[in-house]
């Protein structure tokens, strides 16, 4: 009986021990873990390395402001044209909104003249439907145009795709860096001393905006001469004017040839001479009809038809010599402003600084013998045309060219130049 009640007495202090011995753990171990989080709670936060944040456009910022804004660029690509309007000479090159505002900058960046003084822009002012008022324009280090500075208005919109007064451009895309490259005009000539393409190519590689934008565009920085052309056509095709007098007429009719309802009896007078061919006699004398100008000025466009050859104006500016093969002319549109005011002289020599001298030279074109690259429309039976024109008619006709102006395209930010400081 003893040793039972010693054994079981034994036992239970031994689980009293282990019991005891239990609790004591669990305190220890509760009381390491508060220590523990104290500890965590007295350590200090640990710093994050700082990530600069690198501006993909900031030279882009600093030369344009909010001219240009690469993330919402200015609509180049989807402008609304009227549904009459079919001819397009773009032959591939379609215009984008990144190509467009690229070309809009080398258009009137005057880095691409070997004196940092001349740009497209300098010859081709927006003011003035992207031509001159001078006769001849100012070029590097005293240099001047051998020809007047020809108008850009809806060159996309042609069947010419030829350029240059006397089209020795197969297309615009040619003609965009051949005045880069001209001696008197932007100067990269690679004669006497100067620089060629290669060199403006190279400087312009090293401008900050430069890599931005062509990164921009294509994916990386290189400049070449074929970017430089597929942008800058894109820019010049890009401006067009279709916002006149005439387009609002155009819309409310079937064709041309119905009577326009916004337009006065003397300007739908001046449209009927200027579209119906004239009947002459054996002398050349016209007799009946109208004026034909439409032969060679083709509404709706009223661009030059590439088959025309000279109009009778074949002197060269500063010289007794004769030029037979200037037979390029740009779109009548945008002739004049819509009060009347002429944007630039006319022809290849600047020979005309009004409608009216124009239209006289129409009315009688002289029998040269030393011009043998006459346009056959003007020559009716081998005779020089005489038009016989009244005060009236020619009053008439002038009214409708000014019919053919629009006024956006003189004040669209689109077109004008992007530089803060320029």
């Amino acid at each position: 009986m003893k040793k039972t009640s010693l054994l079981f007495y034994s036992l239970i202090l031994v689980f009293g021990l282990i019991a005891s011995c239990s609790k004591n753990d669990l305190l220890t171990s509760s009381i390491n873990n508060s220590n523990d989080n104290n500890i965590v709670a007295d350590k200090a936060p640990v710093k994050l390395p700082t990530i600069a944040i690198i501006d993909p456009f900031a030279a882009v910022k600093i030369a344009f402001g909010n001219n240009i804004d690469p993330v919402n660029l200015l609509n180049y690509a989807n402008q609304i044209k009227p549904n009459y309007i079919n001819k397009d000479n773009a032959r591939g090159n379609n215009i984008t909104n990144p190509k467009a505002t690229l070309g809009r900058v080398l258009f009137y960046d005057k880095n691409l003249s070997t004196t940092n003084t001349i740009s497209c822009s300098s010859c081709h002012k927006q003011n003035f439907a992207f031509s001159d008022t001078a006769l001849i324009s100012n070029g590097v280090e005293g240099g001047l145009t051998v020809r007047h500075s020809m108008r850009l208005i809806n060159t996309r919109f042609a069947n010419e795709s030829k350029f240059f007064w006397n089209e020795r451009a197969i297309t615009l895309e040619q003609q965009t860096t051949m005045p880069i490259q001209d001696h008197l005009e932007m100067g990269f000539s690679g004669l006497n001393g100067r620089g060629n393409m290669a060199s403006l190519l190279s400087k312009l590689s090293k401008i900050n905006y430069y890599k931005e934008l062509f990164k921009f565009v294509y994916g990386d920085t290189i400049v070449t001469e074929p970017r430089l052309q597929e942008t800058l056509a894109q820019f010049v095709r890009s401006i067009q004017s279709f916002d006149s007098k005439y387009d609002i007429g155009r819309a409310q009719v079937n064709n041309d040839n119905d009577p326009f309802l916004n337009f006065s009896v003397v300007e739908n007078t001046g449209k009927r001479l200027f579209l119906t061919p004239p009947v002459f006699n054996q002398n050349g004398i016209r007799i009946a009809g109208g004026l034909g100008c439409n032969g060679c000025h083709n509404a709706p466009e009223f661009d030059i038809d590439p088959n025309s050859r000279n109009n009778g104006i074949i002197g060269i500016i500063g010289s007794t010599a004769l030029e037979l093969n200037d037979t390029r002319a740009p779109s009548l549109r945008d002739l004049t402003k819509t009060d009347g005011s002429l944007n630039s002289r006319m022809m290849h020599n600047g020979v005309f600084n009004s409608l009216r001298a124009v239209m006289g030279h129409y009315n009688n074109i002289p029998n040269n013998p030393r011009n043998t690259n006459l346009d056959g429309r003007l020559k009716p039976n081998n005779n020089g045309q005489q038009l016989n024109l009244t005060t009236e008619e020619t009053d008439a006709v002038i009214a409708f060219m000014r019919t053919l102006s629009g006024t956006l395209v003189y004040t669209d930010k689109k077109w004008a130049s992007p530089f803060v400081n320029q």
